[in-house]
């Protein structure tokens, strides 16, 4: 197990390496693309343009404005957004990784106990219960999530908001959880919602799928024959090699958004997440926050994908003969 997370660890430093590469080349190599005009955004005087070329070489050759790119992004943590004034951009990830963080920890906890407590209701035989379950989670899944959010804002903020089971709901933002844990969970209890129907309705279908494969696998039959008693057979065979599946997608699922795949649940609702700070770069231009975010948003993908691995290898031994470790 130990080599196989070496060799694991010194795969993802290689992903993560190539990644800053392949972004610097996209911001910094582009052709026909000035960067320093792209940094400097819009209206930038000459002097601000010749600054900006000073501090990144862009006069320089390629490996040396790639080292420069990583000192002001990794080691001196300076990396500047000229179009908002010369504003340092890792303050404004630092200040948002906490919102997006504490919206996908509490929509995760939602999905996956939703997902699985649905999927193992809709295994479990019941004729009536399976295609009513199963449909409703058709129906989650198809919803956009731009049109939940906005349909429950309109009942949580608006036409609702005086009835006694919505007027605790306070308008839209955040409010950290050091400094209110009231404040800070009464505004994500509906972007929790929002942002898990559809990841419940996926891990729900997902589930009862594996559910009924493996109920005809041999060792449950032999465990059938045994004698054992239908929820001990459910608990301690079916469900637990069923949820290997689910730990697979899940890892790519959580990082995802924490990437900032939920820039949409973050926009609809004011948080001022990672997804939030992308969305409105994007919208200004701001070519810093951009790359910093995408950097960001690739290397947690990564890491969580090298995490996911590592975790089903120590699940499921089996695993650990392919692809990473040195002993096969």
């Amino acid at each position: 197990m130990t080599r196989f997370i070496v060799g694991r660890l010194a795969w993802t430093l290689a992903v993560v390496v190539a990644i800053t590469i392949l972004t610097f080349l996209i911001f910094f190599a582009a052709p026909g693309v000035d960067p320093a005009h792209q940094l400097a955004g819009r209206g930038a005087t000459p002097a601000a343009v010749a600054t900006i070329k000073h501090d990144f070489g862009l006069d320089r050759s390629l490996p040396v404005r790639y080292a420069l790119m990583m000192k002001h992004l990794v080691i001196d943590r300076d990396l500047t957004s000229y179009s908002q004034g010369r504003v340092k951009v890792l303050p404004q990830l630092v200040d948002a990784a906490p919102v997006t963080f504490s919206l996908v920890l509490g929509a995760t906890l939602l999905w996956l106990v939703a997902g699985v407590l649905i999927g193992v209701l809709a295994a479990s035989g019941r004729r009536l219960l399976d295609p009513l379950l199963m449909g409703a989670g058709l129906i989650a899944i198809s919803i956009p999530t731009f049109l939940l959010g906005d349909l429950l804002n309109l009942i949580t903020q608006d036409r609702l908001h005086g009835f006694f089971l919505f007027s605790w709901i306070p308008p839209l933002g955040y409010v950290p959880f050091a400094q209110s844990p009231w404040g800070w969970f009464s505004h994500l209890v509906v972007p929790w919602i929002t942002l898990s129907v559809a990841y419940v309705g996926i891990y729900s279908r997902v589930l009862r799928s594996k559910l009924q494969e493996v109920s005809e696998a041999d060792f449950v039959r032999t465990a059938r024959a045994k004698g054992l008693s239908p929820r001990r057979i459910l608990v301690a065979h079916t469900l637990r090699n069923s949820l290997l599946t689910l730990v697979s997608i899940f890892g790519l699922d959580f990082a995802g958004l924490v990437a900032g795949g939920a820039l949409v649940t973050e926009v609809v609702f004011g948080l001022p997440g990672i997804g939030a700070l992308t969305f409105h770069a994007f919208q200004d231009l701001d070519l810093p926050v951009i790359m910093a975010t995408v950097i960001y948003g690739a290397i947690f993908v990564v890491l969580a994908n090298t995490a996911v691995d590592i975790l089903y290898a120590w699940l499921d031994p089996r695993t650990r003969s392919s692809g990473f470790d040195p002993a096969t």
